[in-house]
């Protein structure tokens, strides 16, 4: 007989996925692509995240979330923070895009346009937006004018599109 529970991790994997991100609540841990992994160890269900940027101040806030969120659940868990790879813009899902989008914010350009980090080096994390043929997410016109080069969060700039004239943040690229 097969069972039709679902099994601990994959409760664990779905709790994690569906927290929000406190700085961009209309994605999710994983439609921002950094619920790692959801694994168990001695009977622990661990659970790893990567944040955006090492000195990301939303982690903290992610972290009690999603252990409160397990806990709640009944699962003895830990979260724990992996650095290596760090994150990228690129690991936004494509939903997360979209939803970006619709809550009118730019979502980023594929990060791998940008130059590559020296092998070896230091990745460089460039927080200043690079983009110039940025679309409007109400209307889709192109030549928006950049305002401000920080937003709510640093990994947020300010923009107006020309042609509608209305006001939207865009998610730089990682």
């Amino acid at each position: 007989m097969v069972s039709e529970r679902p099994s601990v991790l994959e409760r664990a994997r779905e709790i994690a996925a569906a927290v929000p991100d406190p700085e961009l609540p209309m994605l999710t841990l994983a439609d921002l692509g950094i619920l790692r992994e959801v694994s168990a160890d001695s009977g622990r269900v661990i659970v790893s995240l990567t944040p955006t940027y090492s000195g990301c101040p939303a982690l903290t806030e992610m972290r009690r979330d999603l252990a409160g969120r397990l806990a709640a659940a009944g699962l003895d868990a830990e979260v724990r923070t992996r650095l290596s790879p760090p994150w990228s813009s690129d690991w936004i899902t494509a939903a997360g895009r979209r939803k970006l989008a619709a809550a009118g914010i730019a979502p980023p350009r594929p990060a791998r346009t940008l130059p590559a980090p020296a092998r070896g080096g230091p990745v460089p994390l460039t927080l200043t937006p690079v983009r110039r043929d940025l679309a409007c997410p109400r209307c889709g016109a192109l030549g928006a004018r950049l305002t401000a080069a920080f937003g709510a969060t640093a990994c947020r700039a300010l923009y107006q599109c020309a042609a509608c004239g209305e006001p939207f943040e865009y998610v730089k690229e990682i």
